[in-house]
């Protein structure tokens, strides 16, 4: 089930916590920081597709972007 970006936020500043912790070994701390950078690559994606469905919408209405 894919996560909602609420979700995905709350689980990389979980993530986060782990790591500055210092308690991860280098093996844990290597899966912790790829777990992090899928997390963030779709938080990235899904903050992309938002943006460009609201220019489209803006752009329907004939409504300046900027």
């Amino acid at each position: 089930m894919k996560k909602t970006y609420k979700e995905s936020v709350e689980q990389i500043q979980e993530i986060l916590k782990k790591i500055e912790s210092g308690e991860p070994d280098v093996d844990e701390l290597t899966s912790l920081v790829n777990q992090a950078l899928t997390l963030i690559h779709a938080c990235q994606s899904k903050l992309r597709d938002t943006e460009m469905r609201i220019l489209e919408d803006f752009d329907k209405d004939n409504l300046p972007t900027e």
